[in-house]
């Protein structure tokens, strides 16, 4: 359970949050701008990780958002780590063609930057 003022906590998401938008966010979001396709994924998958903190943490609104997700990515960042994926899409047409990790992760970004 989130403790509060818990400023480390948070200094910590920020910048998981931070790097995974450099790494997945901009060009996800691009290539959203671009391909109707991977808009549509991205906003999918952001609206089932919004579903499954809303309804799957208990307390979760007692947690800021940038904690939530950042730690739903750290557990999705050690699924690539652990499996045979798809490498990173690196430009925006590599999107089109983006495996659900990355997707998901794409979609945490958004989320990130709408909270």
């Amino acid at each position: 359970m989130f403790v509060p003022g818990s400023a480390l906590l948070v200094v910590s998401a920020r910048k998981t949050l931070n790097r995974l938008q450099r790494t997945h966010g901009a060009t996800a979001m691009e290539s959203a701008a671009i391909f109707p396709g991977v808009c549509a994924a991205i906003d999918q998958h952001a609206a089932a990780v919004r579903d499954i903190l809303d309804l799957g943490v208990e307390n979760s609104n007692l947690v800021p958002v940038s904690v939530l997700l950042a730690g739903y990515a750290r557990g999705i960042l050690e699924d690539l780590r652990e499996a045979e994926h798809a490498a990173l899409p690196q430009s925006p047409l590599d999107w089109q063609d983006a495996d659900w990790l990355h997707l998901r992760l794409a979609a945490v970004c958004t989320l990130a930057r709408a909270s």
